[in-house]
């Protein structure tokens, strides 16, 4: 595609985009909605359509070389992904369940279910593939280093037991009578027939070469048949012509053109960079020093008119309220200096209270929230990305919508552009400069204008006010300051911490949409989710938060995510998965791996310590743990008390407290038997538990239809793929949402909602049955 072409897909989302804005901020807020599933649908809407927008966001930032275009549609879609992410947890909370089923949205929009999967930006390994291939030599490295430190074990041979020995001995020996018997069997068979056909010289030659014409005319037929079939097929648009399947020499120019768009866009952003630094240059010499002394003059009046209309000089405003970014806002000296008194009492009256007092204060809030919600309905949540989203669409209709690029025919920078910034930050640099200068220049007027006055100036007594503050938070104590992020990780790569990730992605975890979602929800029955919503929903809680620092920081923390399903359903593949689409480094806190290594309390805290900072330091980063419920065993059996899984149950949870929004790194654990864990301490400390059940059919059958192309076979009429989906159907993990899914806070929620609904139900019929009795 041509950049024209992006361009104007550009402008389809951003008109889609301000539409949905239009709907989410109008004039006048929406009344509340009373009714759950109303509300569901209008949330479900627009979460499918704010993906909509994200795909075409994510396709033209991939492949606009522009690189003043990409800035503002790389913000606007960071805005998109939080979005989505929020309306996700918002449906979350009103349905309680972690999976949504939207067939009837999607009709309406008529869409496919592909058009629900989430779209992986390419932004999230391409931006940072000199850094991803850094960490990997790095661990390929260290890797190699312990390989040639380690002693090779010598290969001893098995012993083995007389009658082992015995045994063995008459296997080969009856397999090897069985193949002689066979061989036999052959030979007597071959002589049997050719004896047979030389007592057929008496049939009729005539009865044979009919018998002969008969075969060979109905081969002939069934092939033209079949022919005929095929092309019927490819004409309907049933089957892919099978000249399609091999790539075409448009689709490899194609290719060709968006390896050479990528080169350009590298091209376009180096000459870019080095033109910022020449325009900040320029700026700074052609107008450094008369903006700096044009804001010298402006300050100099603002101490005169505050002297003249107060009697005494004002106070400089600090950095952190602004400096004299507020000198510069159209206001009275009077109202300034208002503004700063206000400020001040602020500051003093804002003290930490006490624990009991903000528990008391939550429960309160708490309970009014849920009263205002059950008597008003149900409302949207506020949004932290809305903001964002209505700047970036401003941004775009101001300037770019009707920007006027003939001239711009290869797509480079805008100088004029870069001039407009690059001035308010050498505005911003010069101003700190000044107002040190300014205070300095400040504090000598009053000390010759006031200095009759006597007493502390308010500038002191406000330096006085600013230490009385309240109680400093403790900071984590760095166990390993003296030590360098090289040592750190060859150290956790020694003992199988620090680990590198299996190259596989998402697209590989294959499964397919469930389309009786909709139906089974409406006649009460639960449904299982398939494989593709499981890959979804891992999309949306992992891959976008850790590959994205503003979504990160913005969107609903989630610290930890279990994954619980039977053995063999691809938990150990998802987690490595998300490690390669977002380039993070994979750490691994199982009780297995951990078992024997850093002993005692200090030796786990430091283990901790070391693991948490790493991880920090090379961010994104996943924490796996392998077989979570160990760690929370309801009673530890004999065979594994010696391994201790229990050791990291009080000290993880409270590292894990201290992952704020800033620090990408998610906790992952993968559970084959939950319910041998105290489900309370489990849930406590996994916000988000995801049930990822068996293939279904549909997921089967592409699962076979996949494995046996990559193994080099060919899918053809013969072999009946819904047959062997069919017969390789496991057991059903439906005991696993009765015995134990449903004691999660989101199964009992779901139960709850859905018990409410028939007692709602049984009420109305007895209302009914009373009416036609009185009549």
């Amino acid at each position: 595609m041509s950049q024209r072409a992006y361009n104007e897909m550009w402008a389809e989302a951003q008109l889609e985009l301000s539409c949905l804005l239009a709907e989410e901020l109008p004039v006048e807020p929406p009344r509340p909605e009373k009714d759950r599933v109303v509300f569901f649908q209008r949330l479900a809407m627009l979460y499918v359509r704010y993906i909509q927008v994200f795909r075409q966001l994510e396709e033209v930032y991939d492949l606009v070389v522009h690189p003043q275009k990409r800035r503002i549609i790389g913000t606007v879609l960071e805005a998109v992904m939080g979005r989505v992410l929020e309306l996700k947890n918002e449906m979350v909370e009103k349905e309680f369940s972690e999976y949504h089923y939207m067939d009837d949205v999607l009709h309406d929009l008529k869409r496919t279910p592909a058009d629900l999967e989430i779209p992986i930006p390419h932004y999230f390994l391409s931006e940072r593939n000199k850094e991803v291939q850094e960490r990997k030599t790095l661990l390929t490295d260290i890797l190699k280093l312990v390989e040639i430190n380690e002693s090779p074990e010598l290969l001893m041979a098995k012993e083995m037991s007389q009658e082992e020995a015995v045994k063995l001995i008459q296997v080969a020996e009856r397999a090897r009578q069985g193949r002689l018997r066979a061989k036999l069997n052959e030979e007597s068979r071959k002589m049997n027939q050719m004896q047979r056909t030389k007592d057929i010289g008496t049939v009729d030659i005539e009865l044979s070469a009919i018998c002969i014409q008969k075969v060979w005319r109905g081969y002939v037929e069934r092939k033209r048949t079949k022919i005929a079939r095929d092309e019927e097929m490819i004409l309907l648009g049933m089957s892919m012509d099978p000249k399609y399947q091999v790539p075409r020499p448009a689709e490899i120019s194609a290719q060709a053109s968006e390896a050479c768009t990528r080169f350009k866009q590298e091209e376009h952003e180096e000459a870019y960079q080095k033109s910022i630094v020449g325009v900040t240059n320029q700026l700074r010499e052609m107008e450094g020093h008369d903006i700096g002394k044009t804001m010298k003059e402006q300050i100099r009046q603002w101490f005169l008119e505050c002297r003249n209309s107060t009697g005494v000089f004002p106070d400089y405003p600090d950095e952190e309220d602004g400096g004299s970014a507020l000198i510069f806002a159209e206001k009275d000296p009077k109202q300034l200096m208002e503004e700063i008194a206000e400020k001040e009492e602020e500051d003093s009256s804002n003290k930490p209270k006490g624990k009991e007092e903000n528990k008391e204060k939550q429960k309160k809030d708490k309970a009014k929230n849920d009263e205002a919600e059950e008597e008003a309905g149900l409302k949207m949540l506020p949004s932290a990305f809305l903001s964002d989203l209505e700047v970036g669409n401003k941004a775009f209709v101001d300037f770019w919508k009707t920007r006027n690029e003939s001239e711009n025919f290869h797509q480079r920078h805008e100088v004029e552009l870069i001039k407009e910034e690059k001035r308010k930050d050498i505005e911003v640099e010069i101003r700190k400069q000044v107002d040190e200068q300014m205070r300095q220049e400040l504090a000598e007027w009053k000390l010759f204008v006031d200095k009759d006055k006597g007493g502390k100036t308010k500038a002191n007594a406000k330096k006085k006010k600013g230490s009385k503050s309240g109680k400093k938070k403790k900071k984590e104590k760095d166990l390993t300051a003296d030590r360098t992020l090289e040592s750190l990780c060859q150290e956790l790569v020694e003992q199988g911490l620090l680990k590198q990730a299996n190259n596989v992605r998402l697209r590989d975890y294959l499964g397919d949409y469930s389309y009786l979602g909709t139906t089974l929800r409406q006649n009460d029955i639960e449904p299982m989710p398939s494989l593709s919503d499981v890959r979804q929903v891992l999309s949306l809680y992992a891959v976008l938060p850790l590959g994205s620092q503003a979504v990160h920081e913005k969107a609903p923390l989630i610290k930890a995510i279990l994954l619980a399903g039977p053995a063999g359903v691809g938990k150990k593949m998802l987690v490595h998965a998300v490690c390669q689409e977002t380039g993070a480094c994979l750490f691994d806190l199982s009780p297995l791996t951990t078992a024997g290594k850093y002993p005692g309390k200090s030796g786990l805290a430091m283990m901790l310590h070391m693991v948490f900072k790493v991880a920090r330091l090379l961010q994104p980063s996943v924490i796996w743990i392998e077989d979570a419920e160990k760690m929370f065993y309801k009673k530890v059996p004999k065979e594994e008390k010696e391994l201790d899984p229990k050791r990291l149950k009080k000290d993880l949870p409270k590292s894990l407290k201290l992952i704020k929004g800033e620090d990408r790194v998610l906790v992952i654990g993968t559970t084959k038997d939950p319910l041998s864990a105290d489900i309370k301490a489990l849930c406590k400390m996994y916000s988000k538990i995801l049930l990822i059940p068996r293939p279904d059919y549909g997921s089967r059958y592409i699962l076979w239809k996949h494995l046996i192309k990559k193994q080099g076979g060919e899918i053809t009429k013969a072999l009946d793929l819904s047959s062997l989906a069919k017969i390789s159907d496991g057991y059903t993990p439906g005991h696993m949402v009765q015995n134990w899914y449903a004691k999660t806070p989101l199964g009992k929620k779901r139960i709850k909602a859905a018990t409410g609904k028939e007692e709602e139900e049984a009420a109305a019929k007895g209302k009914d049955a009373k009416k036609k009795g009185k009549k």
